[in-house]
């Protein structure tokens, strides 16, 4: 009696992997492109990062309070993701003056026009606090935003 041994798979079998691969990679892109915009996200923030240092400079030289935005001065960074990066601050030289640096996104669907603000608050001793947030309006959304800033 001569049996013949079956070797390699069914076609049925085929298709169930077929299927289970199909069903992973619809779960796994979604995933797979909010991470890649959470990075360019990321890449904002760190723009945002000359901005707070010389703005922590000139409140330190102006006695724990911030001078008016035209005094701050930094380079602008321009990259792939990050058009430009400007400071504002609220009734400079008192003792409830806030510097707020906005970055706007670019690049990106998600984050084009899109923004983050980072707030800074100086208390009397000359301490800053820095709050990182979605901007109120042209905000990124906020589960692009790292960690820190949620």
């Amino acid at each position: 009696m001569n049996t013949a041994m079956q070797k390699g798979f069914t076609l049925i079998e085929l298709m169930i992997v077929v299927a289970i691969i199909g069903i992973l990679a619809a779960v796994a892109l979604p995933a797979y492109q909010d991470y890649t915009v959470r990075a360019k996200t990321s890449e904002i923030i760190l723009a945002m990062d000359p901005a707070k240092l010389a703005a922590a400079e000139a409140a330190q030289t102006y006695g724990g309070q911030f001078p008016s935005d035209s005094t701050i001065n930094f380079s602008q960074p321009s990259t792939k993701y990050v058009s430009g990066v400007a400071i504002g601050v609220s009734s400079p030289l008192t003792a409830s003056n806030v510097a707020v640096i906005t970055a706007t996104g670019r690049g990106d669907t998600a984050l084009t026009a899109k923004k983050v603000t980072l707030t800074g608050t100086a208390d009397a001793t000359g301490n800053i606090t820095w709050v990182c947030a979605s901007a109120a309006t042209d905000g990124v959304d906020k589960k692009y935003l790292p960690a820190s800033c949620q």
